[in-house]
């Protein structure tokens, strides 16, 4: 080989060396700090995420009600659940209806859940905010949140309201398995 195409070759293999490096180092920074990769454990969100599911949750977008958030509590335990009440909100279940601050509100990503229930028992156990939570509304970076299976969730009913700073992020994408992706 002459000289001129060894020197392409190596000018090559760097190219290659570069981009495959820039490649690793963008790929790290999306999975480090924008989408990462969380493992569902539990059936406290049935049928929205289920035992063994992985979702991608991100944590630069703000939280809103009904968002799906991963969060972690002073004992080190990592949940995931619904975002049911806000900052200043009240929350109580009445006859399986949710009311926020005394209004009907309707959740349909309950439906799925509901369709299948052949039980005569309320799926939301009846509770008063104030009754439950000792305070007349929401404290300031303090969220209610709720699991969707919920005769099977422990959440904001047993271990009280969330402070923002414990919020990890939101849970946004299935990945795995497959058959399950879908958007959160």
């Amino acid at each position: 080989m002459n000289s001129m195409k060894v020197q392409n070759i190596v000018e090559w293999f760097w190219l290659i060396v570069k981009y495959t490096l820039a490649g690793l180092s963008i790929a790290l920074i999306i999975r480090g700090f924008f989408l990462i990769p969380v493992p569902v454990e539990g059936i406290s969100m049935q049928n929205t995420l289920t035992q063994g599911d992985f979702v991608l949750m991100e944590k630069f977008s703000d939280i809103e009600r009904f968002d799906v958030i991963v969060f972690q509590m002073a004992d080190g335990t990592t949940y995931i659940k619904r975002v049911i009440g806000m900052p200043g909100d009240t929350v109580s279940y009445r006859n399986d209806q949710l009311y926020i601050n005394e209004e009907v509100v309707e959740e349909t990503f309950l439906e799925e859940n509901l369709a299948h229930d052949e039980e005569r028992i309320p799926f939301t156990n009846d509770f008063e905010f104030e009754e439950l939570m000792g305070v007349k509304k929401l404290g300031t970076g303090s969220y209610f949140v709720l699991g969707d299976n919920r005769r099977m969730s422990k959440d904001s009913r047993s271990f009280g309201a969330i402070s923002e700073e414990n919020i990890i992020g939101k849970a946004r994408i299935v990945y795995y398995p497959l058959k399950r992706a879908h958007f959160v």
